[in-house]
C-alpha cells in the first residue's frame, strides 16, 4: 500500500510540474508576441501628413496595421501617449518634450529626429534682407522658445547682435546688444504670426504655422539654421524604448524611401544632422 501511495504522490508531483511548465510556456509565448497594431499621434498638418505619407506605408510593409490620430493642440498627444492610447507621437522638439514630461511627471523618450519645417522671416515689402529699411517693424513670437529662434535668425543674417553670454535657447529682446537696422520688435502669439505678414514690414513665422496658413516655405527671405534640439522627433514611453515596434519605426525613418518622400512632398523642411551626415 505504501508503495502505491509513493507512486501516486510522484505522479501528482510530475503532473503539477508539467502543468506549471505548460503554463509558463503559454505565458512566455503571449509575452513574446510582437505588437503589430500601432496608433501614432501627430498634430494636424505637415506632421500627420509625414506619418501618413512617409512612415505609415513603410511600417505596413513590415506587417504593421497603423492608425494615425490627429491632434489640434500640443497637450493631448503626450497625455494620450502616457495613458496608452498612443504607441508613439510626432509633433514636438526636445525642449518641449523634456519640460512637458517634467511638469506632468511623465517618462518620455525620443526615438529619432525628423525633418522639420523651419521658422522663416517673411515680408511682402522687401525682396531680401539687404533691402530692409532702417526702423522696420518685425512681428516676432511672444513665447520664449520661438522668440529665441527668431532672434538667432536675425543674428545669423547680421541684423542684430546678441549678448555672447546669453543662453542661445532662451535669448530675448533684452539680450540684443546691437540693432543694426533699429528694428522695432512686435511680440505676437505664434499662431497669429502668418496674419501679420500683410500688416508689418517683416514677420518671423514658425514653419508649422506658415504651412497651416498655406505659406510657401521657400518664399521666406531667410530660413533658420535650426539646431536639432528644435527639430521635431518621434517620441514613445520610455518603457517601450527597446520594443521591436520602436526599432521598426526608427528603421523606417532612417530608410532611403522615407527621405525620398521628404524630398518630394516636404520641400523646405530642414533635415536633421544624422540625415545630412549620411549624404556627405
Amino acid at each position: 500500500m505504501k508503495k502505491w501511495l509513493t507512486v501516486l504522490a510522484l505522479l501528482l508531483v510530475f503532473g503539477a510540474l508539467a502543468a506549471c511548465g505548460n503554463s509558463n510556456s503559454a505565458s512566455s509565448g503571449a509575452d513574446s508576441k510582437e505588437k503589430k497594431e500601432l496608433t501614432i499621434g501627430a498634430t494636424s498638418g505637415p506632421y500627420s501628413d509625414m506619418v501618413n505619407k512617409a512612415i505609415k506605408p513603410l511600417l505596413e510593409k513590415k506587417g504593421y496595421k497603423v492608425k494615425v490620430v490627429e491632434f489640434s493642440d500640443y497637450i493631448q498627444p503626450n497625455l494620450a501617449l502616457a495613458n496608452g492610447d498612443l504607441d508613439a507621437n510626432l509633433f514636438q522638439h526636445k525642449i518641449y518634450m523634456e519640460n512637458f514630461a517634467k511638469e506632468h511627471n511623465l517618462d518620455l523618450s525620443e526615438v529619432i529626429v525628423v525633418p522639420t519645417a523651419p521658422m522663416g522671416i517673411y515680408s511682402n515689402k522687401f525682396k531680401s534682407l539687404d533691402d530692409v529699411a532702417d526702423g522696420s517693424e518685425i512681428a516676432i513670437p511672444n513665447d520664449p522658445t520661438n522668440l529665441a529662434r527668431a532672434l538667432l535668425i536675425l543674428q545669423d543674417h547680421g541684423l542684430i547682435q546678441l549678448d555672447p553670454s546669453a543662453n542661445p535657447l532662451t535669448v530675448s529682446e533684452k539680450d540684443v546688444k546691437e540693432n543694426v537696422k533699429h528694428l522695432q520688435f512686435k511680440p505676437i502669439e505664434a499662431g497669429q504670426l502668418p496674419r501679420t505678414v500683410e500688416g508689418v514690414d517683416l514677420a518671423a513665422v514658425p514653419g508649422n504655422f506658415a504651412l497651416a496658413a498655406k505659406m510657401d516655405l521657400t518664399s521666406a527671405l531667410a530660413l533658420e539654421n535650426m539646431p536639432d534640439d528644435y527639430r521635431n522627433r518621434i517620441v514613445v514611453n520610455t518603457k517601450d524604448l527597446n520594443e521591436p515596434f520602436v526599432k521598426d519605426i526608427k528603421e523606417a525613418v532612417e530608410s532611403k524611401e522615407f527621405e525620398a518622400v521628404i524630398d518630394k512632398e516636404f520641400q523646405g523642411f530642414g533635415k536633421p544632422k544624422w540625415m545630412l551626415e549620411r549624404q556627405n
